[in-house]
């Protein structure tokens, strides 16, 4: 969304100030992720080592302009769409994605990863977006879903140590775009974890969402969290 000259000159004098009150922390709280199955490892490698002190200002940036404008400018059909009761909108029109994430998580900084959000008190309930360049048009030239998200949960998020369980997919087409989003379970010896991903093909890029949280809780927030991976959607750019 363009700002006029008078929002942009509020927001050179004031974002300064809304930085605090954002409260978005710039730590490496979880591990780096594994690369994506189907794409040149040299490419991610050079997408996930960015520079995270940058990335984190230019997050600050978006949400103290976003913040300031909402009062001085029309708004953006986007950020218009009502979310769901208890969730937030994020949307992010200049890497063209968006989702629902719930309205009491903390945005925070997650390695190699474009936006994320934590549960306030339980940090490994979250949900993290990232993508990386792609020479693929759609997510169906990756293969078929019942392949392409078992060699996923099987080669990429499974550490060694963990057995993958994939518990249910599903393919979705919303506004001519396709995303596959599945179910899965991560066990090793001292520490099991559920996840919803959701994955898509656009803009040239290939878009990850994982949204999870301890194995011991999955029961009572899973139909929360489902809510979030099925809101995911690449918007054009």
């Amino acid at each position: 969304m363009a700002l006029s000259s008078v929002s942009l000159s509020l927001v050179s004098s004031t974002l300064s100030q809304k930085v605090f009150s954002l409260n978005v922390p710039c730590s490496n709280e979880l591990p780096r992720p594994f690369p994506l199955a189907g794409v040149d490892s040299v490419s991610y490698t050079t997408e996930a080592t960015f520079n995270e002190e940058s990335n984190c200002r230019r997050r600050l940036l978006v949400l103290g302009v976003g913040a300031l404008s909402a009062s001085l400018l029309p708004v953006n059909p986007l950020l218009a769409e009502e979310a769901p009761k208890n969730y937030r909108a994020f949307a992010d029109s200049k890497d063209g994605y968006s989702y629902y994430y719930p309205a009491d998580w903390i945005d925070f900084d997650f390695r190699g990863h474009d936006s994320a959000f934590k549960d306030r008190v339980l940090q490994l309930q979250n949900v993290r977006v990232r993508f990386i360049p792609t020479d693929k048009k759609d997510i169906h030239d990756l293969g078929p879903m019942e392949q392409v998200v078992s060699d996923l949960v099987k080669h990429v998020y499974a550490a060694p140590n963990q057995i993958p369980t994939i518990i249910e997919m599903q393919e979705r087409s919303i506004d001519g775009k396709n995303y596959y989003t599945f179910e899965y379970q991560l066990t090793s010896p001292n520490y099991s974890s559920t996840s919803f991903a959701t994955i898509g093909i656009g803009n040239g890029r290939y878009y990850t969402l994982i949204v999870g949280a301890n194995e011991r809780r999955w029961k009572r927030v899973r139909n929360k969290l489902k809510v979030v991976a099925d809101s995911f959607k690449m918007l054009d750019i």
